[in-house]
């Protein structure tokens, strides 16, 4: 009969099969794991998106514009019951109606004066368009008040053979509104204009 090799050199035998299938199934589970893990965290991770950088400003921001205050609140002053009465416009026209005005000629209402006068030349021009033999003389009486306001001013005398030039003319002196102050009160002057077609 033969030997039997002895047992330190004959394989093991294993005393259960379920034992391989254990490690099959342990390491099966660990990646089932890893795999879930893995999918869990690459599905729920945030997707950052990044904003272009914003365009360089052309101009400098001034840091001192937020220093500056708000404007104050408007507060409400009631109803409106129209523009506010003026003792100003009054005074004037009491001026305005005095019987006389002892005031006198300063050099600037003068100068003011005569330059008035020279504007009004273009009433004269525009009606030499239609008579170019028209000529003479206008004198506009113009009473300024004290402050300088134009109280009035009309045609005085007219020699004129068109009134409209005089009229006019008496219109561009209302019309300045505001002559520099007399002296010494409101003023009742007379302005000679002498008109005369250019040769």
């Amino acid at each position: 009969m033969s030997e039997s090799p002895p047992s330190s050199l004959r394989p093991p035998v294993e005393s259960g099969g379920s034992s391989k299938y254990v490690a099959v199934v342990a390491l099966l589970a660990v990646g089932l794991v890893g795999l879930v893990v893995w999918k869990h965290f690459s599905a729920d991770a945030p997707v950052v998106v990044v904003p272009p950088p914003a365009p360089a400003l052309s101009a400098p921001i001034n840091p001192r514009e937020d220093d500056v205050p708000p404007p104050p609140p408007i507060e409400d002053s009631g109803p409106d019951t129209g523009p506010p009465k003026s003792t100003v416009a009054s005074t004037s026209a009491a001026v305005c109606d005095a019987k006389t005005c002892p005031g006198s000629m300063t050099s600037d209402l003068e100068s003011a004066l005569a330059f008035r006068a020279k504007t009004a030349h273009k009433c004269y021009d525009d009606a030499l368009g239609q008579d170019s033999t028209l000529h003479g003389s206008v004198k506009i009486s113009v009473r300024i008040a004290s402050n300088g306001n134009i109280c009035s001013a009309n045609p005085s005398s007219n020699d004129l053979a068109n009134p409209n030039v005089a009229n006019c003319i008496a219109n561009r002196f209302r019309q300045a509104g505001h002559f520099p102050a007399p002296s010494g009160g409101c003023l009742d002057v007379n302005i000679p204009i002498s008109l005369m077609p250019p040769h």
